[in-house]
């Protein structure tokens, strides 16, 4: 059972950037995905990014922070990174790191239910 913190968000002006961090503890090696959702207050949690945790291929990305966001993972530090560049108002929420566990299953969903592990999430706010 793999542990996920995040840690990095706070309150930012628009065009600001931040960097997002998701440490990961206990069970590191049976992670096939690591990626980030978000939930602002009265919507649905939302895939941002995401990517597989060892091996090739590209990243994913929601078309809404195409261009602007960029997912990383550093794997002897077990942790994976979402770098958030030019924030605009629209990206406040809550964000959150998951994890998916599926044996067999490498591709990088984008529904909440294809992740076996959540962290508790970090707030981002962007003032206008």
């Amino acid at each position: 059972q793999v542990r996920l913190v995040e840690s990095g968000g706070g309150l930012v002006q628009a065009g600001d950037s931040l960097r997002l961090s998701c440490a990961a503890s206990g069970g590191i090696f049976n992670v096939r995905v690591m990626a980030w959702f978000r939930q602002a207050p009265g919507k649905g949690r939302e895939f941002v990014a995401g990517l597989r945790w060892s091996g090739g291929g590209s990243a994913t990305y929601a078309a809404s922070v195409l261009g602007r966001f960029t997912v990383s993972r550093d794997n002897p530090k077990s942790t994976v990174y979402l770098q958030m560049n030019n924030l605009k108002p629209e990206d406040t929420a809550q964000y959150y790191c998951a994890a998916d566990s599926t044996p067999r299953r490498f591709g990088v969903g984008q529904q909440s239910s294809n992740y076996n592990s959540w962290g508790q999430g970090t707030q981002v706010a962007v003032s206008p």
